[in-house]
């Protein structure tokens, strides 16, 4: 897991913590845009996916600790091949009244798949190949090959129920347009077909959720009006040093997923894959992270993370046999040997997000390519940078999430069909072996054609107070806010 290597002070006592200490409203802030908490569809910020989550459940969910829980579906089965997942619905209505049901069911996860259609989860979703209603409340998914991960897939947010406009809770919105504010209720147990709680009105508490910039949202949390803050990233993390840290703790989540430059451009100094590598192989990675004060930070050369695959592949460092200085060495001969014509000089653009963690991930990388002879400009997301930030945490833990990221039909930058290729025909495979040694050689083909320049594992970072319970740091980043609403003993 990672650590912050400065000391965070614990909150002094529960009547200092504000707001989470009473009975009130438990406060969350979660970093983005202030609409972005009612986005609809299926193509959702990481706020909106929280609040999705929590009004909105799937067949699954996850819990605070990021594992797999029963959602709609009480239970399941998974026949032995792992082709069949077999579901059964909970006993329960949508907000209209009208009974959850297999065939509708079916036909919601049939939408969503379709609108999903063109994005990286879309290609997740892949070996789905039918989803049948068995009876009132049973529902059956097929897939083309094993996938050991697919219940978390399915615990997605994009993959919760939307019908007629709403979702079956487990909590209830309240949209405030005139402050931005989303309301949320807990919904009673016997309300989402679960055995009733007596007790339910005087444990149960209220939350109310804002998406605000990085900034407002730690001097929110430093002022007592927030409890929770979720949703930081490397570009604002140096805004959970700032503030009187006896108001709660940083939390950084051990995450999984991308984290690096997509490569955009392939003329100019980019148009040859070694003087792409050489870009690469110029940056220190652990120099990188440093003045972030991130201790445990895993640094990244490879696509996909040596461990994503069993047997081994290849070694953890891609240059492992090389200094850092040996690399900038054959980095600034390759650069050296480039003859620019025309007016092209040895200039890349950096799109980067807004925030001073940017600004110092900025410096860096300047740093380590200036004395190959890359001169590095700074630019925003979007702005037509060479070179731009892909910062995604993952949504299950295979080599395919990380190729998927990385497919041609996104248009996100270079690519490599032969690649995709290689990821299609592991769908149907059945032996996992034969399976991994497919990916194996995509994962070959997408390194030899120097697409993407990995840095590490993404950063994700929140600021807990005290007396919030039902929070826990894990790897998918997603935290789910009903637990918040529950009772703290």
């Amino acid at each position: 897991m990672l650590r912050v290597s400065f000391i965070f002070i614990l909150a002094l006592a529960l009547n200092a913590c504000g707001s989470a200490a009473d009975r009130g409203p438990v406060n969350v802030a979660l970093i983005g845009e202030q609409d972005a908490l009612f986005e609809d569809g299926v193509r959702l910020s990481a706020a909106a996916q929280h609040i999705r989550a929590t009004t909105n459940e799937g067949l699954v969910a996850l819990d605070p600790a990021g594992q797999v829980v029963p959602a709609i579906a009480e239970r399941w089965i998974v026949t032995d091949d792992g082709l069949s997942y077999i579901f059964r619905l909970r006993n329960s209505d949508w907000p209209d009244g009208e009974p959850i049901t297999a065939s509708q069911v079916r036909i919601l996860l049939e939408e969503s798949i379709r609108q999903l259609d063109g994005t990286s989860l879309g290609l997740d979703l892949a070996k789905v190949t039918e989803i049948r209603a068995m009876t009132g409340r049973v529902v059956e998914l097929r897939l083309s090959g094993p996938m050991p991960d697919f219940l978390r897939l399915l615990a997605q947010p994009e993959l919760g129920f939307v019908n007629r406009g709403s979702g079956a809770g487990p909590m209830v919105l309240a949209r405030d347009d005139e402050t931005g504010l989303a309301r949320l209720t807990a919904l009673a147990p016997q309300e989402r077909g679960l055995p009733a709680r007596e007790d339910w009105e005087d444990v149960s508490r209220d939350m109310t959720v804002r998406a605000i910039t990085g900034q407002k949202a730690v001097e929110a949390f430093t002022s007592g009006d927030v409890d929770l803050l979720v949703g930081g990233t490397i570009a604002d993390f140096p805004l959970a040093q700032l503030g009187p840290l006896s108001r709660g703790t940083v939390q950084v989540d051990p995450a999984l997923g991308l984290f690096g430059l997509i490569i955009r451009s392939d003329t100019g100094v980019l148009a040859d894959p070694a003087r792409r590598e050489a870009l690469a192989m110029a940056i220190d990675r652990a120099e990188l992270i440093q003045p972030f004060g991130l201790g445990g930070w895993q640094a990244e050369t490879w696509i996909v993370p040596q461990e994503q695959f069993s047997p081994l592949q290849y070694p953890e460092n891609r240059w492992s046999e090389l200094t850092v200085e040996e690399r900038r060495a054959v980095a600034r001969a390759r650069i050296a040997a480039w003859e620019p014509a025309g007016d092209q000089s040895a200039t890349v653009r950096v799109g980067l997000p807004e925030g001073p963690g940017s600004d110092l991930l900025f410096e860096q990388l300047e740093g380590a390519w200036q004395p190959i002879g890359i001169t590095a400009v700074r630019a925003g997301l979007g702005e037509g940078a060479e070179l731009e930030l892909r910062d995604r945490l993952a949504r299950y833990s295979s080599p395919r999430w990380f190729l998927n990221q990385l497919n041609c039909s996104l248009e996100l930058g270079l690519c490599s069909e032969e690649a995709d290729a290689l990821v299609r025909e592991s769908l149907n495979l059945r032996d996992p072996e034969a399976k991994q040694a497919l990916l194996a050689d995509a994962h070959a083909e997408l390194m030899a054609a120097e697409v993407f320049i990995p840095l590490g594992v993404p950063v994700r970072w929140s600021l807990v107070r005290g007396a919030v319970s039902g929070y826990q740091a894990n790897q998918w980043g997603l935290h789910p806010l009903f637990p918040l609403s529950q009772p703290t003993t």
